[in-house]
């Protein structure tokens, strides 16, 4: 007579305990599966929530994280329908963050900007590069000149990051600056107008907006309002696209 195995006499055992040891593992993908939908994400898309995160510098309703920048014969600064404004100084009025947890290198500084009235830049950033400061000019020199002051001692108007930027009143721009140890770029409505290589150069600014570091903004015998500032760590590979530069 032939023998009927254990496993034959009862087929269902084996699956069911085959089941019963998958079963925690299923349970796992499923809340993941689970969690990523509710946060609106694929699996395939969730690495991206890995991403640096931005830091709100500016809440658009007070002054938190900011003090008047101490320039002789400064015009008012207040908060007015979400915009930081500066009113015209003679010469300048600014603000000065007073936040001490700041990136310093490989980081990106985004903000939109808009010259009230004045024929001058309205919203000048200074901001680190590592231990040292530089300025970013909008619309100097008569409201043409956009550049970084200072280069080996060049200002804006003299170095290799001159450009002529055109910029009408009443009308918001929005700039994106990205600072590595080797490269600082900028851009203007998301067209990139500067990329330059400051590693063997000497990083500074000019007396007048010193007062504005380690970050801040500052108008010349011009009205400027500021919004939605904001900054964040770049990633390695962002890093590595900024220090590209022809």
């Amino acid at each position: 007579m032939k023998m009927t195995s254990r496993s034959d006499r009862r087929p269902g055992l084996m699956s069911y305990r085959t089941v019963r040891s998958t079963l925690p593992v299923a349970v796992a993908c499923a809340v993941l599966i689970a969690t990523t939908l509710a946060a609106g994400q694929t699996p395939k898309d969730h690495p991206a929530a890995a991403l640096p995160s931005k830091r709100v510098l500016f809440d658009g309703k007070t002054l938190d994280g900011w003090k008047k920048t101490d320039f002789s014969r400064s015009g008012e600064v207040k908060v007015e329908d979400g915009r930081l404004v500066m009113a015209a100084g003679m010469p300048m009025t600014g603000i000065t963050t007073t936040r001490t947890d700041l990136p310093t290198v490989d980081y990106e500084l985004t903000y939109e900007a808009m010259r009230l009235d004045g024929e001058d830049f309205f919203a000048a950033a200074t901001f680190p590069v590592g231990p040292d400061f530089i300025t970013l000019v909008n619309g100097g020199w008569g409201g043409f000149v956009t550049g970084l002051s200072s280069l080996n001692g060049m200002d804006a108007s003299e170095n290799e990051t001159t450009r002529t930027v055109e910029y009408k009143n009443r009308t918001w721009y929005r700039f994106r600056v990205r600072v590595t140890a080797a490269a600082i770029r900028v851009w203007v409505d998301d067209k990139e107008i500067i990329a330059v290589l400051h590693r063997e150069m000497r990083v500074s600014t000019r007396v007048e907006t010193r007062a504005n570091q380690p970050l801040g903004f500052a108008a010349w015998k011009s009205g400027g309002a500021i919004r939605a500032v904001e900054v964040r760590p770049l990633t390695p590979e962002e890093v590595a696209a900024t220090d590209k530069v022809e």
